[in-house]
């Protein structure tokens, strides 16, 4: 049974519509990747999935006591307010210590605890927000361009961490990218959506449909394989500058 299934949905604001007619299926242990350009739908589509925005038509069903975790876009935090990891992990639920000192260690990040979170690098926060999201043994993670403010390095160190969860843990992981020079590999299938599905399929096929090749160029090949190359290679460089990268042509090219 598919842990989600989106099915002929449409989402309007007004006179505007944002997505028409998305059918979308993720399977339990699969990491699936929507990339689009900006307006595309991406964030609308993750809305009618959690809820938070009402379909115009169609539906989204979700697996019966389906567990979900939300690792979002960005979370500020005072950076006056007085918070460790370790508190900042136990809100809001009754999260005992060993847990949430698994949940980090899995997300990466086993010795934060202690630390404010006004403390963390960039992608330690990341990580730290991942670790939350995994907190209740999630069969379902949706992530929202978790890596946004994160350089290269940064975020290819992070979508390893991805690949690691998935494999430890076996959830689903449905999520958000424009840094196609890292996500597509890290991928089992990747939907090019555009207000409606344009084309998905392995990274290998989406990366080469004319559709695909229409909106971000087709320099993505070559960075499959350099990515490739580094990741077998194992240089686990997580250096966070806090650059931004937003264009997802220009990541592609």
């Amino acid at each position: 049974m598919s842990l989600l299934s989106v099915e002929d949905l449409s989402v309007t604001y007004g006179a505007h519509r944002a997505l028409h007619n998305v059918n979308l299926s993720v399977e339990p242990g699969e990491i699936v990747t929507i990339v689009g350009p900006n307006g595309s739908g991406k964030t609308s589509l993750f809305k009618a999935i959690i809820g938070s925005a009402e379909p115009s038509s169609g539906k989204v069903r979700l697996k019966p006591n389906l567990r979900v975790g939300y690792v979002p876009q960005r979370l500020h935090i005072d950076p006056t307010l007085p918070i460790t990891v370790d508190r900042f992990m136990r809100l809001a639920a009754r999260v005992g210590r060993g847990e949430a000192a698994r949940a980090l260690e899995a997300a990466g990040v086993p010795d934060v605890s202690g630390q404010q979170m006004s403390q963390l690098s960039g992608g330690q926060f990341q990580r730290v927000l991942l670790a939350r999201a995994l907190i209740g043994a999630p069969e379902l993670l949706l992530l929202d361009e978790a890596t946004q403010g994160l350089d290269q390095p940064g975020s290819a160190a992070f979508y390893r961490q991805i690949e690691a969860v998935r494999r430890e843990t076996g959830c689903a992981i449905l999520m958000i990218s424009h840094e196609l020079h890292v996500v597509m590999s890290a991928s089992d299938r990747v939907v090019c959506l555009n207000g409606h599905i344009c084309c998905e399929g392995t990274p290998a096929v989406v990366a080469s449909a004319p559709e695909y090749r229409a909106l971000f160029g087709t320099g993505t090949g070559g960075a499959l394989a350099l990515y490739r190359h580094d990741h077998d290679h194992d240089h686990d460089h997580d250096h966070e500058h806090g650059h931004d990268h937003t264009g997802s042509r220009e990541a592609a090219e």
